[in-house]
């Protein structure tokens, strides 16, 4: 069985914003300037041809890919049933016996952001917390060995939109 690849409808959309803008503006932009290049002659000694050349298979690179792996994609959108509790897409706010707090949102990989706290949902955190509650204690196996922590809050917003 093929494993589903998960990723929030917001995430979807920024990968789709990409993709619509590398394909109808970026391209076309970087197109132009490998025709005025050729233009000038001698492509061999061009540097202005060759960046652009060697920029325009970048940008198709990262096309194919997205096109590809927008189809592969499975949105999961916020389900009521959800409140409460842990699941894919949620923001929540952890704290360790020292008094450490820190927050985190279970996202698929496409997604995956450390500045913003983004984990992916393969991650041994997320696993640990799928299903968890505020108050639950979480035991979450890392590198350096076991780490309890306790769930202090849970959101299906930003924690900006909520406080």
């Amino acid at each position: 069985m093929k494993k589903a690849h998960l990723i929030t409808r917001a995430g979807w959309q920024e990968l789709d914003r990409e993709l619509k803008y590398l394909w109808k503006e970026y391209r076309p932009e970087i197109t132009k300037k490998v025709q005025e290049a050729a233009a000038q002659g001698d492509r061999s000694e061009n540097a202005d041809y060759t960046y652009n050349k060697r920029l325009l298979r970048q940008i198709d690179s990262r096309v194919r890919y997205l096109v590809k792996r927008l189809e592969e994609l499975k949105i999961v959108d916020y389900d009521p049933q959800q409140e409460g509790k842990i699941f894919f897409g949620a923001w929540f706010e952890l704290e360790n016996e020292e008094g450490d707090v820190v927050r985190y949102r279970i996202v698929g990989k496409d997604e995956l952001d450390t500045k913003l706290g983004y984990i992916t949902i393969d991650s041994p955190m997320a696993r640990a917390l799928i299903g968890k509650q505020v108050d639950d204690e979480v035991t979450v196996q890392t590198p350096s060995g076991p780490k309890e922590w306790y769930v202090n809050a849970i959101r299906y917003k930003p924690f900006e939109e909520t406080e």
